[in-house]
């Protein structure tokens, strides 16, 4: 029995003795393996005064062994952070030095808040002093930055298509990528395919850098027969096995812990891969979002945390989701390497990932890049941004658009023109078109698929559960429409 006052360890014996251990032996005493050996002394001295059954003897032994083991855990502690914990008697009473802190003293009494220090800068190429002397090669790139903007021109063209269509009633949702473009073709391109990217919802661009189809896309949407989730994702909850792009989870934020442990795996197999994981401003609010933060943090694990801070997490605006100097600052308080970025040129992002995938694997341990974007369009099909935003705010921004901002550069060293500019638009959105009316086409996945996938080995109540659903549907199948459902 534990109470505040003491610790009790009672053991029956035939003249009902028992060893009553004060609290004041323990609780405020034992900072040292010195007092932890002392107690476990004491508790072996008085049991070894008792006489027991042998029952109660195999007892007291687990006793003295618990108390054994949690010593033996207590020296090791001691060992571990013999450098880091030590006590006035070895520095004196007025200058300890606490662990991993630098231990710096003061006899001011002042409260630190963010304008203790300076906002951390935002990384930027296009626009800066420097961006001529950054561009002097662009040419040696050439295939990488066109391929670079036609990936996004690709997503910009989808996105038309597929919101129309949802619109229209011929898919159920969907989300635009309208003004961030850059934030996921720029750092998709600075990743390898064997790296593994963990996606929020708005990474249809790193998914398409990858080797995505357009097919691909549409056939998800649709959730039809040729879709690799087989219907059983909402549109734009895209993923792909093949090329290491984990499927997308509406739980918001749940992907950061997971890309951890993921990275931490990785670690572990002594493999030259990172992982990426890209999250928004306002799940940066959730608790899994700071749990992720610590284990990376403190378990060296090599991932790449990317936040598109876009200015709102779906109606609610940045102002009102979070105080200080933004998601960037974040990172250093958790001892991971940051950087903030402009979400909206294309070199920066780019740049800005590539530094942070070779600093990772070289060192082990985690980044954290924050681009500062915004978005253009509503969150997604389900709401309506004129509710909690301005035109003229939307205005301002589309005069900043990422792509504009890329092919006027691509356009000024000579690597773009006018005439490729219509050539490249007419002939993906015809491609886009006739993928989606393919798609439109194909039939739903056999209904069956939905008990498939769940357990490996299909147990007998899911079985049971199937078997009878196949005599009603064939039993009813005229109150059915099987015919939109693909044949077994």
């Amino acid at each position: 029995m534990v109470t505040q006052q003491c610790l009790q360890f009672v053991h029956y014996s035939s003249s009902s003795t028992c060893v009553v251990v004060p609290a004041s032996s323990w609780s405020h005493e034992i900072h040292t393996p010195l007092h932890c050996f002392s107690l476990y002394l004491q508790l072996y001295h008085s049991f070894s005064q008792l006489r027991l059954s042998n029952w109660n003897f195999l007892h007291l032994i687990m006793r003295v062994t618990w108390a054994k083991k949690i010593f033996n855990q207590f020296s090791a502690q001691c060992l571990i952070h013999k450098g880091n914990f030590t006590t006035s008697a070895t520095f004196g009473p007025s200058n300890p030095k606490f662990p991993i802190i630098s231990n710096n003293f003061t006899d001011e009494l002042k409260f630190t808040n963010a304008t203790s220090y300076g906002s951390i800068p935002i990384y930027r190429i296009l626009g800066s002093a420097t961006e001529d002397e950054a561009m002097a090669n662009i040419e040696l790139e050439e295939a990488k930055y066109i391929k670079m903007y036609k990936d996004m021109v690709t997503i910009t063209v989808m996105d038309k298509i597929l919101y129309e269509s949802q619109r229209q009633g011929r898919i159920s949702f969907y989300m635009t990528n309208s003004g961030e473009e850059t934030v996921q073709i720029g750092t998709a391109a600075a990743l390898s395919l064997n790296d593994v990217v963990y996606a929020q919802y708005r990474e249809a661009g790193v998914l398409l850098w990858r080797g995505f189809k357009l097919k691909q896309f549409m056939n998800q949407c649709y959730g039809n027969c040729e879709d690799i989730g087989k219907g059983k994702q909402m549109p734009v909850h895209y993923g792909s096995k093949e090329l290491n792009f984990v499927t997308i989870s509406s739980p918001l934020t749940t992907q950061l812990p997971q890309a951890v442990g993921a990275a931490y795996a990785l670690k572990l197999a002594h493999s030259d891969r990172c992982v990426a994981v890209y999250f928004g401003e306002g799940a940066a609010s959730e608790g899994d979002a700071h749990a992720a933060f610590n284990f990376a943090a403190t378990l060296d694990c090599p991932v790449i945390f990317i936040c598109r801070n876009n200015g709102y997490a779906i109606s609610t605006p940045a102002r009102e989701q979070y105080k200080g100097d933004g998601i960037a600052a974040k990172g250093p308080a958790y001892g991971i390497n940051t950087i903030r970025v402009d979400g909206n040129d294309i070199f920066a992002v780019h740049n800005a990932t590539r530094a942070a995938k070779e600093w990772t694997l070289a060192n082990g341990k985690p980044v954290l890049i924050e681009a500062m974007s915004y978005r253009i369009g509503h969150h997604s099909t389900s709401d309506d941004s004129s509710a909690y935003r301005s035109v003229s705010e939307i205005a301002e921004w589309e005069k900043l658009q990422p792509i504009a901002r890329f092919r006027q550069c691509l356009e000024k060293y000579g690597l773009w023109s006018e005439e490729q500019e219509k050539e490249f638009v007419s002939s993906i959105k015809k491609q886009i078109l006739s993928d989606f009316a393919a798609a439109e086409k194909n039939v739903k996945p056999n209904w069956k698929e939905v008990f498939t996938d769940v357990y490996y080995n299909m147990p007998d109540h899911i079985k049971k559960q199937s078997e009878a659903m196949a005599k009603h549907v064939d039993q009813y199948k005229e109150h059915y429409p099987v015919d939109l459902y693909k044949q077994q």
